[in-house]
């Protein structure tokens, strides 16, 4: 569904999503990843259960959240990729955490 426009070869790392690793360009953001990987849904709504995926891509619409390194409600277009980056589709209300 999507690919990069500039085929030149680029730095890649390496992360997983959903349990897969996947080689992602460096300095891309969650988001472009998921969908660069082929990805249909970042996360289900919590009434309806419905796939969403990133929509605005700019931090405005937080259709994007994710479980991103065990943290539920991440925003997946404001972060960038980094190496080791374990990336999970988020199903429904994620619990909150406590700061302390």
């Amino acid at each position: 569904m999507f690919r990069r426009v500039d085929e030149t070869s680029v730095d890649t790392l390496k992360l997983r999503i959903e349990d897969r690793e996947y080689a992602v360009p460096v300095g891309i953001s969650v988001a472009a990843a998921v969908l660069l990987c082929g990805f249909n849904k970042v996360r289900n709504t919590p009434v309806t259960d419905s796939p969403r995926l990133p929509y605005c891509m700019m931090g405005i619409c937080f259709d994007c959240l994710m479980t991103i390194d065990g943290i539920p409600n991440q925003q997946a277009c404001q972060l960038e990729v980094r190496e080791n980056m374990k990336i999970e589709v988020q199903q429904g209300a994620a619990e909150l955490l406590q700061q302390r």
